[in-house]
């Protein structure tokens, strides 16, 4: 009987192990959640969850999350170690502009709101790109100089940046 049991905490000892060493696909998921803005499933978020059947190695530092490609269409994921993993997370497509309204129109004056762990400022701004509530343009604030970045159009008038808890740089580009 003893036996029994050793062989059996043997066995259960490497499944505890190996989840110790991977990352958590939940996680990824909701970092992909966060990035773009919408669920699983909807326009613009994952077209699914990450597969399940995938063991990637955990990470030292946060995963890192960026655009892949000029359509906006798929998310790179990847782990910052040396040599670790990356994975492409293809993204539901956003409602085409042809079906969707324009909220925003280019060269139209907007409220730039950006939000981060306790605070939230707005200025004025310019409106880069056209686009529908929920997708994401290029808006550069009031002084002619500045940098254009990416936001998400809210609604109409007003676009959105939040810098929340993460360090992926999303809409800085």
């Amino acid at each position: 009987m003893m036996k029994h049991k050793l062989l059996l905490a043997a066995l259960a000892l490497p499944a505890t192990a190996q989840a110790q060493t991977l990352t958590d696909l939940a996680a990824l998921d909701r970092a992909v959640e966060q990035f773009t803005g919408a669920a699983i499933g909807q326009p613009g978020g994952a077209n699914q969850p990450v597969d399940r059947r995938l063991h990637l190695a955990r990470c030292d530092a946060p995963p890192a999350l960026s655009w892949y490609g000029t359509g906006r269409d798929t998310l790179l994921i990847r782990c910052p170690d040396a040599g670790s993993w990356r994975i492409f997370v293809p993204l539901a497509a956003a409602a085409s502009s042809a079906t969707a309204q324009p909220a925003v129109l280019r060269g139209e004056a907007v409220t730039i709101s950006v939000e981060g762990d306790g605070f939230s400022v707005a200025q004025a701004g310019e409106a880069l790109d056209a686009g529908a509530v929920g997708s994401w343009i290029r808006v550069r604030s009031g002084n002619d100089n500045a940098q254009p970045f990416r936001a998400r159009i809210v609604r109409p008038g007003l676009v959105a940046l939040d810098l929340g808890s993460t360090s992926s740089g999303r809409g800085l580009q």
